[in-house]
C-alpha cells in the first residue's frame, strides 16, 4: 500500500517529445518546474495527479539481465546514480527524457509531455523512502474557460490542457531493495496487450516483482487457463462442471488467508485424476509464462490479486439470444436435457426462494 499524504515534491522537471516515428523531436526543459508559485493547491493537484493510478500491491523490480539497446544508460542505472548522489537531478532527468525518446520507435507511441519527480516521505506498506517518479501524458482534453468582462461581460474560450483525473503512464521507483532492483510500481492507462510492454519492458527494463500478489495473480490466472485449456468441452466436461471448478476455484482464494497447494488439489480440484491433470498442467504453465519452478506450494493470498482477477472468473451460461444464466454455485441445482418434442435443449433450475 501507497500513502502520500504526507509524501513531499522536492523536485520536478517537465520535458516534452512529439511522436519520432512521425518526425516529432525532444524539447528538454532548462530547468525544474517552480511548484512554489502555485502554493498548496498546486501541490495537492500534482500529487494526486501522480499516485492516484496506483491502487494495488502489484509491485515490479529491475530486470538485471536487460540488455541495453541505446547508448543511453537503463532507468535502473540512472535512478541508481540519482539515489547514491553521483548525479544531479536535472542531468538524470535529462538522461531518462532522453532514452524514453530513444526507445519511442514504434508508430503507436504517441508523443507528450514527461514528467521526472523526486519524492521525500513516501510510505509504502510501512517503510518511508524518497522515490522518483516518471510519467506521462499523452491525452488531451478541451475544457472552457469563463471570464468575466467589462460590465460583468461573459467571455468563453476554448482551451486544451491535460486532465488531472489520472495519469496515461507512470513509474514510482521506491528507493527500497535496492540490492534485489528496488520496488517499483508502474501503470500503462492507454496501451494493453503486447503495446503495454513498451513502457514497462522495452523503456523501463522491469520484471514482476516476485511476491504474494505475484503468486496468487498467476496461481489464479493458471487455474483459469486450466479449465479453458483441459477441463473443457472437448473433454466432455458439461459447461455446468467447468463453471462449478471457477466458482469453487474463486471461493477458495476469497475465503483462504494462506494458501496450500495440496489443500487447494484436495478440496477443489478433488478427483485424483483430475488432480493429476492440474498438476501437468501447472508444470507447462510455469515453463510457458517464465515462471518459477515450480510455484510455491503456500503463500499468503493477496487480497488485491484476488479483486483484481474477480471479473475474470464469471461464470456465465449464454443461450442463444434468449437468456444469460449468472451461475455463483449450486452445480447439484441445475440439470440439463433435450427436448425431443420441440427439438430443443434446455437447463431445469431448482431453487427455495424467488427474490
Amino acid at each position: 500500500m501507497i500513502e502520500s499524504s504526507n509524501a513531499n515534491i522536492d523536485s520536478l522537471v517537465v520535458h516534452q517529445m512529439g511522436a519520432k516515428s512521425a518526425g516529432g523531436v525532444l524539447r528538454l526543459a532548462k530547468r525544474p518546474v517552480d511548484i512554489s508559485t502555485g502554493g498548496d493547491v498546486m501541490v495537492d493537484v500534482l500529487k494526486t495527479f501522480f499516485f492516484k493510478s496506483f491502487k494495488t500491491e502489484a509491485y515490479y523490480t529491475f530486470d538485471t539481465e536487460i540488455i541495453n539497446q541505446t547508448d543511453i544508460p537503463p532507468v535502473k542505472d540512472i535512478c541508481e546514480s540519482l539515489f547514491n548522489g553521483r548525479t544531479q537531478f536535472y542531468d538524470s532527468s535529462v538522461a531518462i527524457a532522453s532514452r524514453l525518446f530513444e526507445c519511442s520507435n514504434h508508430p503507436n507511441i504517441r508523443g507528450g509531455e514527461i514528467y521526472v519527480v523526486h519524492f521525500t516521505d513516501v510510505v509504502v506498506d510501512g517503510e518511508i523512502c524518497d522515490a522518483i517518479g516518471i510519467f506521462k501524458s499523452e491525452n488531451k482534453e478541451t475544457f472552457i474557460r469563463i471570464n468575466f468582462g467589462i460590465d460583468s461581460e461573459i467571455q468563453l474560450k476554448a482551451q486544451e490542457g491535460i486532465s488531472v483525473k489520472k495519469i496515461d503512464k507512470g513509474c514510482i521507483i521506491f528507493n527500497i531493495e535496492q540490492e534485489s532492483g528496488y520496488r517499483i510500481c508502474a501503470v500503462d492507462n492507454i496501451n494493453k496487450g503486447n503495446e503495454a510492454h513498451f513502457w514497462v519492458e522495452d523503456f523501463l527494463g522491469l520484471q514482476p516483482r516476485e511476491d504474494n500478489y505475484f503468486f496468487t495473480d498467476n496461481y489464479m490466472q493458471m487455474c483459469r487457463g486450466f479449465v479453458k485449456d483441459v477441463y473443457n468441452e472437448e473433454n466432455h466436461v458439461p459447461r455446468t462442471d467447468q463453471m462449478d471448478l471457477v466458482n469453487r476455484t474463486m471461493s477458495f482464494f476469497e475465503n483462504t488467508p494462506e494458501f496450500s497447494h495440496e489443500e487447494f488439489a484436495k478440496n477443489v480440484v478433488e478427483k485424483p485424476d483430475l488432480i493429476d491433470a492440474f498438476n501437468e498442467y501447472k508444470e507447462r504453465f510455469e515453463v510457458e509464462h517464465d515462471l518459477p519452478q515450480p510455484l510455491p506450494e503456500s503463500f499468503h493470498v493477496s487480497k488485491d490479486a484476488v479483486k483484481g482477477e474477480k471479473k475474470n472468473f464469471k461464470s456465465i451460461l449464454k443461450l442463444d439470444k434468449n437468456f444469460h444464466i449468472y451461475v455463483h454455485g449450486g452445480r447439484y441445482y441445475m440439470e440439463k436435457g433435450f427436448d425431443e418434442q420441440k427439438d430443443l435443449n434446455y437447463y431445469k433450475l431448482y431453487f427455495k426462494i424467488e427474490q
